[in-house]
């Protein structure tokens, strides 16, 4: 098997309307100012959302996410919006499995920007380059079972709901147990 450290991983890649591209340095504050317009939206479904760093610490995070873009452990990826340059959210591939190899896409969208189609035209782009480039066999997402725009984007982007993982986390605002639908995508 070749090491990961040794696959090319494109630092950015074009859809219709966006560019998407790996977190760099300069990009703490922009990814800050984001979130925090849209933590309301982004709470009930995003632990981190709940207490959002300041732009410094920020700035920290996108740095070690780099790190570990380029140690191919976690590909943490940026949505701009090809028009104006506009940040619209954030995805990538985690959970990597590069044995299979295996991933999981996560996303979100600055509400300003929602129900325009951009997370499922990001999740399409971000498939294309797993299956495509990355050579992966099983793309997943993951989803509260009450996230039903999350899951939306799964089925609009051509995803099959593959299972319902039942009382498999606890909520991080109520701690009420929560299940999690699993959609996939397969290259066979």
């Amino acid at each position: 098997m070749t090491k990961p450290i040794l696959i090319d991983v494109p630092e950015n890649f074009e859809t219709e309307r966006l560019i998407i591209r790996a977190a760099r340095p300069g990009d703490g504050k922009l990814v800050y100012d984001a979130a925090l317009e849209s933590q309301k939206e982004l709470m009930p479904w995003m632990p981190w959302a709940v207490d959002l760093p300041d732009a410094e610490q920020y700035e920290v995070i996108i740095r070690e996410g780099r790190l570990r873009y380029l140690a191919r452990e976690d590909l943490w990826m940026l949505l701009f919006l090809k028009k104006n340059g506009a940040l619209a959210g954030g995805s990538g591939l985690h959970r990597i499995d590069w044995d299979v190899p295996k991933f999981e896409i996560g996303y979100w969208v600055r509400t300003a920007l929602a129900g325009r189609g951009l997370v499922t035209e990001a999740v399409n782009g971000i498939t294309d380059l797993a299956f495509n480039k990355l050579g992966a066999k099983r793309v997943e997402i993951r989803c509260d079972s009450n996230n039903e725009r999350s899951a939306a984007v799964a089925r609009r982007a051509g995803y099959k709901l593959e299972a319902t993982l039942r009382n498999h986390r606890r909520n991080h605002l109520t701690e009420e147990l929560s299940d999690t639908l699993v959609f996939t995508k397969l290259h066979l």
